[in-house]
């Protein structure tokens, strides 16, 4: 007798979270430093390691007005917590003073490899 295995399903391609308000006239936008610290906030829940320092994300455009859009990618399609982990990101980035709404679209295009990692990553993992 076999058990029947179920993998999880891949998450939708063309995923895309959104957070935050826009940003009230006057209000000075976030540094890109304190956009990069808010996606450092945000831990893979299985690795337990950052997004950013993993190499997930792979652009952050911040646009004059303090809308933020981010492209990302997951470790694997069938990520069990693809979804939430996108959503992580858009909010954690929407909470930063100076940002207005965010957007956070999933990207398969390049696919992860450990080449991504930083170096940090990389002499901790011995890779």
């Amino acid at each position: 007798m076999t058990d029947d295995i179920t993998l999880p399903e891949p998450i939708e391609l063309n995923y895309t979270a959104k957070a935050g308000t826009p940003l009230a006239e006057g209000v000075k936008k976030a540094s890109h430093e304190d956009i990069i610290g808010a996606l450092k906030s945000v831990q893979d829940p299985e690795l337990m390691l950052n997004v950013f320092d993993l190499g997930l994300v792979y652009k952050v455009d911040q646009k004059d007005n303090g809308d933020v859009e981010i492209e990302m990618t997951l470790t694997s399609p069938t990520c069990p917590m693809g979804d939430e982990m996108i959503q992580m990101a858009a909010q954690a980035v929407s909470s930063v003073v100076g940002v207005g709404v965010v957007t956070v679209n999933l990207t398969f295009d390049p696919p992860w490899t450990t080449d991504m990692l930083s170096e940090e990553i990389k002499l901790m993992m011995g890779i």
